[in-house]
Parts: structure tokens; C-alpha cells; sequence
């Protein structure tokens, strides 16, 4: 006998949710038909309508169809979506994914007035879009078979890490605003190569796919990114005269400093709502 496939409504189906979508049914833990996309204009959604998804701009229709419900909206549109939805939950039958950042389990739960809804937080980036994404997932009372749902789910999109749910609101900075932090990085090395001799095209392939390595040696091999810096570093060496005149101009104290203030932006914005 064949498992009961998920069933999902994916609300605000935006990058993310289409993603996730997409995600699931390549991997095979659902089919298209079994997946409701919402969004308030029905007709952006048509070819995901052609390729077999339910579409629709009905909420509350969704998830009457869905036993997931994916929550994936600005947090400045999460209580007037939770609002509209609090009558059709079903605490028994209902788990929420949210992938809406500063906002925590408990704030869903009372927004909705279900205090023994199921909620986990999830908290993926923009690769999400080609399956590398960085996915933090967590919780504040989900069970392991909750959570561990989620991460599978998540793992079709790229790598999730289960932390604690204090510690989401940090995951949005390093690793949902933290794909823009080495964007730019990389552009900057870009516009470097371009100044000394590089088209501007090719200066930005190199540069791209140098960073990919670096990231690549530490994920594959495990080590630390002081290890792999020994090993291109030679006494008076080019390499170390350009890392310490990076240091003295302020390159890691700026990465740190970025990270901590989208930390605190992040963990802001839906009070600020």
C-alpha cells in the first residue's frame, strides 16, 4: 500500500512557495494535483494551473483541501491572513509551516486563537530557486516527526539544519540576507578583476566560480576556512599582503557588523507591521 501523499496549500505562492512546490514533486513526496497554490492574482499562477497545480485566491478553500499549510506571506500580511484562516484550522489535522521571518510559533498560534496548532518555522533563501538553499528549520513544541517532516520536505530544495527557534530570527541574517552579503562580495571582487586588466564579464565568471570553490573546499572536505587560507598563503606572499590590506580596511568587521544589524531589522519587522 502506497503512503498517503502530502497534501498542501502553499499561501502567497511568491519565489519561495513555488519553489518548495516545484521541490516536492521532482522529489516525488507529492504530486502536483495534491498541491493548492494561492495568490491574491489567480492569473499570475497560470502555467503552475497548466502543469496540473490547483490554483486559486481563496484561502480558506485550501487548506480545507490540505492537511499543510505552508504560510509564506510578508509579515505585514500575517495577521489579516491568520485572521481569515483561525475558523478553518484544525489543530488535530493542520501543520503550519511558516517561512515568514521575526515572527515566532507562539505569535501564530495566538494570532489564530488555536492554542495547540502545530507550527514550524522554516526559514530558507532565495538559491531555494535552483535547490541550493540554506533551510533553518525549527520549533518551539513540534515533535520530531513534525519537524523531521519538514526538513525532508526542505532537503528536496537543498540542505536543512534544524536549530532553535531563538535563534531564527539570527538565521535570517546569515543565511536568508546572507546570499545578498556574498553577492556583494562577489561583485566587489568583480569590479577588483576589472581594475586590474579583466573584462567586466569575464572578471565576474571568475570571480563567481573562485567563490563556489572556496565554498565547495569547506563543505566537502570539512575544514576551516583558516586551514584552507594557510594553504594559499606564502611568506610575503601576494596573498597575504592583499587579505591584510583587506583586514586594515575593514572587511571582516564589516561582514560582522552587516549581520548583526539585519539581525536586528529582521527580528523587527513584524512588531514593526
Amino acid at each position: 500500500m502506497s503512503p498517503t501523499p502530502l497534501r498542501l496549500a502553499i499561501l502567497g505562492s511568491g519565489n519561495i512557495g513555488l519553489a518548495l512546490a516545484k521541490g516536492l514533486v521532482k522529489a516525488g513526496l507529492t504530486a502536483a494535483e495534491h498541491i493548492t497554490l494561492t495568490r491574491r492574482s489567480v492569473a499570475a499562477l497560470a502555467p503552475l494551473a497548466q502543469a496540473g497545480y490547483q490554483t486559486t485566491s481563496d484561502n480558506r478553500a485550501a487548506i480545507a483541501a490540505a492537511d499543510i499549510v505552508v504560510l509564506a506571506v510578508l509579515p505585514q500580511q500575517l495577521n489579516k491572513l491568520l485572521d481569515e484562516l483561525a475558523a478553518g484550522l484544525d489543530p488535530a489535522r493542520h501543520l503550519l509551516i511558516s517561512v515568514v521571518s521575526g515572527v515566532s510559533c507562539q505569535d501564530i498560534r495566538q494570532q489564530t486563537g488555536h492554542a495547540a496548532l502545530r507550527v514550524v518555522r522554516a526559514m530558507p533563501n532565495t538559491a531555494i530557486s535552483i535547490a541550493q538553499s540554506m533551510t533553518c528549520v525549527a520549533s518551539d513544541s513540534a515533535s520530531d516527526t513534525d519537524l523531521g517532516l519538514v526538513e525532508k520536505m526542505f532537503d528536496t530544495v537543498g540542505v536543512s539544519i534544524r536549530i532553535n527557534e531563538e535563534l531564527m530570527t539570527s538565521a535570517t541574517a546569515l543565511c536568508a540576507c546572507g546570499i545578498a552579503f556574498f553577492l556583494r562580495a562577489i561583485r566587489a571582487a568583480s569590479q577588483g578583476g576589472t581594475e586590474i586588466g579583466f573584462h567586466a564579464h569575464d572578471a565576474l565568471k571568475m570571480a563567481a566560480q573562485t567563490a563556489q570553490g572556496a565554498a565547495a573546499l569547506l563543505l566537502q572536505l570539512n575544514t576551516h576556512p583558516e586551514q584552507e587560507i594557510d594553504k594559499v598563503t606564502s611568506p610575503k606572499g601576494c596573498t597575504i599582503a592583499g587579505l591584510n590590506e583587506m583586514e586594515h580596511q575593514g572587511f571582516s568587521s564589516a561582514l560582522i557588523k552587516g549581520i548583526k544589524t539585519s539581525a536586528v531589522k529582521a527580528g523587527s519587522l513584524y512588531k514593526e507591521g
